[in-house]
């Protein structure tokens, strides 16, 4: 298990997050959310600030709401949203069996997982905390689209947070490799003396291993989708967005 990013377990960091990804209206929420309304108990994995979870809570979910995140940061505001069970932590470590019936990672979490050997206890934690037919619905960029092109300095985003104003810049400092691009976040603002740099590798994984992944973990693909609008998966479409349900065994 490799330690969070900054910006996510830097609790000055981690309060730009909301602003910055802009949670407010996104797409994939829209398209989360009637699956967790209609599930008893749900598990959102890498939670972040627990947007998700406290915007089901408002729309009148009745059943159990549990997020996890293993960045303190995150885990600091997520835990200023009462009514919802928020655990700091990795999901591997937890002593859940059978527990939910519906599991979500959104934000493209799933890439932090580097390894193949990540991957496949990642998933089999994932197999073991769902019950039998559960639900596990994530997403992850396709690597034909080549979303890291984008990523450069020349796209700065200014965004205000209590009054002052923040500069995120992103750049990449290793090239795809075939499996991974290495990159940087830097925040800069008027009031902070230096800027702050947090650095991420994401995996990149192709339709193709993805789904001999979770084959390989005791998962069914129930439906998988190219972008948020329900298109098909393609070589270069942006997403790969998959619901999978555990198998029986």
């Amino acid at each position: 298990m490799t330690s969070p990013d900054r910006f996510f377990s830097d609790p000055t960091l981690a309060r730009l997050y909301d602003a910055i990804c802009e949670t407010a209206g996104r797409e994939d929420y829209a398209f989360y959310l009637p699956y967790i309304m209609t599930a008893g108990r749900v598990l959102d994995i890498g939670c972040g600030t627990g947007t998700l979870l406290e915007a089901a809570l408002k729309a009148g979910h009745k059943g159990r709401l549990t997020g996890l995140d293993p960045a303190s940061g995150m885990m600091e505001i997520a835990r200023t949203k009462p009514g919802i069970d928020w655990i700091c932590g990795y999901l591997e470590a937890q002593e859940w069996e059978a527990r939910f019936d519906l599991a979500v990672m959104t934000g493209h979490a799933f890439q932090v997982l580097v390894s193949d050997e990540a991957i496949a206890s990642f998933l089999a934690a994932v197999h073991g905390a769902l019950m039998p037919g559960g639900c596990f619905m994530f997403e992850t960029r396709n690597p034909g689209a080549r979303a890291w092109e984008g990523w450069t300095g020349e796209r700065e985003k200014a965004v205000s947070v209590a009054g002052e104003t923040y500069v995120d810049r992103r750049d990449v400092i290793r090239p795809f490799d075939g499996h991974t691009v290495t990159f940087t976040h830097t925040f800069s603002s008027p009031a902070w003396p230096e800027p702050e740099v947090s650095t991420s590798t994401l995996r990149f994984l192709s339709p193709e291993a993805l789904n001999v992944a979770l084959a390989k973990s005791g998962f069914s693909i129930h439906a998988q989708y190219g972008n948020w609008d329900l298109s098909p998966v393609t070589q270069t479409s942006p997403e790969i967005i998959t619901i999978a349900k555990r198998n029986a065994r």
